[in-house]
């Protein structure tokens, strides 16, 4: 594994954010125009106004408030600090540690081995724990688990990782919308004597942004994803001063978890291992194998 440079980490994930962003508009913008030049030509301008405000206003909720809305989607509660003693002082001791300030803790209920973090910054930033985690793992794997999610909020991976889930949600969301509208809708005959070739064309044209703005994101998703995995591996192993801590997690998350977890594809690249297990795992696998990152954490 390569050397770590935080600083030019922090400084891709902040140029990869601003990319997604951007990405994201500019496929929904453009799905947006199409749609209707399509179906209201004569009112394309104002629709066109009103989906750049709608578009703008998303993607700062969810800069702003992402965080909250995933964390209610796994139904994550605060970490009680007298029963999650161990898991509290261990995410204080390695905030310190990474130099950040510590994040709020929460638990989600699960019988498999997981961990994430979400958030738009290290100042607010949130863990999440699963409570076949804490009842699986030892004190130096949790600490290792841990330690990579602290990585993630350092390395400014959880702002990133945080857009990914909501606005690939988004993305698919909307794309869903108009292909159900295709269903019931149809061109109007006037349009279709104006101009058949032409509606046609746009036609197409908006079918296939809808059909691949899911997946441009989705692949966007998990081409970071992977390549960030690696990285906290390596950059928790350097927090926790004990590699074998989270390869031995990594072990018992291989041993044990089914890929069964009740959470929706668009926020599993957050997750320290794939939380579920899906047909297309190979094409938009958001984490590396977890006995390659065994064997580098194991090479260390």
């Amino acid at each position: 594994m390569e050397k770590i440079n935080i600083f030019d980490q922090i400084e891709k994930n902040n140029r990869n954010s601003i990319i997604l962003c951007i990405l994201v508009f500019i496929i929904l913008f453009s799905l947006i125009y199409f749609i209707s030049i399509i179906f209201v030509p004569e009112l394309t301008f104002i629709i066109l106004i009103f989906g750049f405000i709608i578009i703008f206003f998303d993607i700062y909720f969810s800069y702003n408030y992402g965080d909250k809305v995933i964390l209610k989607s796994v139904n994550a509660k605060p970490a009680d600090e007298i029963k999650n003693r161990y898991l509290v002082d261990s995410v204080e001791g390695l905030a310190i540690a990474a130099g950040v300030p510590k994040p709020k803790i929460y638990v989600m209920e699960s019988d498999e081995i997981n961990a994430f973090v979400v958030g738009k910054n290290p100042q607010n930033s949130s863990l999440v724990v699963t409570t076949g985690a804490l009842e699986n793992l030892k004190r130096d794997e949790l600490e290792g688990v841990i330690g990579h999610e602290m990585s993630h909020i350092r390395n400014y991976d959880v702002r990133f990782a945080t857009l990914v889930a909501v606005l690939v949600g988004l993305a698919a969301i909307v794309s869903y919308m108009f292909l159900r509208t295709l269903r019931f809708g149809s061109f109007r005959s006037e349009d279709e004597k104006k101009g058949g070739a032409v509606i046609l064309i746009m036609f197409i044209i908006a079918i296939i942004l809808a059909i691949i703005a899911p997946i441009v994101t989705r692949l966007v998703q998990a081409a970071v994803s992977r390549r960030r995995e690696f990285l906290a591996d390596a950059s928790g192993a350097e927090l926790t001063r004990y590699p074998d801590g989270l390869a031995n997690a990594l072990e018992k998350i291989k041993k044990i978890n089914e890929g069964k977890m009740n959470v929706s594809e668009s926020i599993s690249h957050l997750f320290i291992a794939d939380p579920t297990k899906s047909p297309l795992d190979n094409l938009f696998a958001t984490h590396p194998p977890l006995s390659e990152r065994i064997k580098i954490l194991r090479a260390m």
